[in-house]
């Protein structure tokens, strides 16, 4: 005699199969295309059957402007005030991935000081980006707290970055060869006071979510990307280390002044909601950790090494970089004929339109309400995708 035992779970939540005894008549519903709930002007196409996630087909295309075409028509320098309008949580990143190709392809060489000073930004960036996602994060579970706290702590960073770029979100201040212009007298103190302020908000964080039963329940074992399919579609970023793949370029292709400090790699096991979640509390702390021991080591010298108003024309050929941006790798390939001032082709690989495509293979068989949960680990920023 064989005695079936199941949990109420089981006898309340569908298999991720069609053949369930709970399924239902499947229908389509349209998540989107609307902003709040996605991120940007998404839309999603579910296959449902019941509340349960069948099918998920991402709709793409209510952002798009033509930046790869509109940068034919843009002097170099130019197409740097473009790119912060991608990925705008990563403006200051954006820009200097333009700017690295750039000067790649025109064989520059900065100092130190630029380096050092560049490197500083991206990493305040990366935390002040992780800290709307955690905050957007939380709202999106239905806990309206660490959005409050989330923007908070975020205003700390955005007021020290507005003081030297002179913008707080779509940033310029990147720039071929260099800089705009120098620091603000004030940014080695301030950075340096919100670094001791905002450590123990940290652990503030995990104390309020990190340790919340509820959290726990929602997203342990939910929306598990696994290591193969994670590199089959190209994902990047926290979405893939999350899946336990050490892949970093800040380490594995070290630029700025990434060979000459000491972090660690965040990475997950499962791939799941959840450690794509503790990958970014870890990657905040290893970019405190960045700054710290750079903010009182920035050199002396020039911040400019190349004239203002100097027009860019790179030698015939092709030039790529590519950068560990807040929510991945972003290439920029750019192609010159030798000639113009402007470039022949542009060509953008941008990390959040391959991360989207995670959700077709993370999603099914879940609720609506964990695929809420699930496109939030993502950190996606639709711009990104359709540029």
């Amino acid at each position: 005699m064989t005695i079936a035992i199941r949990t109420l779970e089981d006898l309340t939540r569908p298999s991720a199969t069609p053949d369930s005894p709970l399924a239902t008549q499947e229908y389509f519903v349209n998540m989107g295309p609307q902003h709040p709930s996605t991120h940007g002007v998404l839309k999603l196409l579910l296959k449902l059957d019941g509340e349960t996630v069948r099918e998920v087909i991402p709709v793409l295309g209510y952002v798009h402007r033509g930046m790869e075409k509109v940068g034919e028509h843009l002097g170099y320098r130019q197409f740097v005030h473009m790119s912060d309008r991608m990925d705008y949580l990563s403006a200051l990143m954006n820009n200097w991935a333009v700017s690295r190709a750039v000067e790649t392809a025109m064989k520059i060489e900065t100092n130190e000081r630029i380096e050092t000073i560049r490197t500083i930004m991206a990493e305040l960036q990366r935390i002040q980006s992780h800290q709307l996602w955690w905050g957007v994060f939380g709202m999106d579970l239905g806990a309206f707290t660490p959005f409050l706290y989330g923007f908070r702590d975020r205003e700390h960073v955005t007021d020290i970055l507005e003081k030297t770029t002179g913008a707080r979100l779509t940033m310029n201040y990147i720039q071929p060869g260099g800089l705009m212009f120098d620091l603000h007298p004030d940014f080695q103190k301030e950075v340096k006071e919100f670094i001791a302020y905002f450590r123990p908000k940290l652990k503030e964080y995990e104390t309020l979510f990190s340790e919340n039963v509820i959290v726990h329940k929602r997203v342990k074992g939910v929306g598990v990307l696994d290591a193969k399919t994670a590199i089959s579609i190209g994902t990047t970023g926290p979405v893939l280390r999350a899946s336990g793949v050490d892949y970093d370029l800040r380490k594995r292709e070290p630029y700025g002044m990434y060979s000459k400090v000491k972090f660690e790699v965040a990475l997950g096991t499962t791939g799941d909601t959840w450690d794509r979640y503790q990958v970014r509390i870890e990657e905040m702390k290893q970019s405190l950790s960045i700054i710290e021991q750079l903010i009182d080591n920035i050199p002396e010298g020039k911040t400019m090494l190349m004239k203002p108003g100097a027009k860019i024309k790179p030698p015939e050929g092709i030039s790529y970089s590519h950068m560990e941006t807040a929510r991945g790798v972003l290439g920029i390939m750019l192609v010159s004929d030798g000639k113009d001032h402007r470039p022949y082709r542009i060509h953008l690989r941008t990390p959040n339109y391959n991360n989207i495509w995670s959700i077709t293979h993370t999603a099914p068989g879940w609720r609506i309400a964990d695929l809420v949960a699930i496109l939030s680990s993502l950190d996606i920023v639709v711009p990104d995708m359709d540029r």
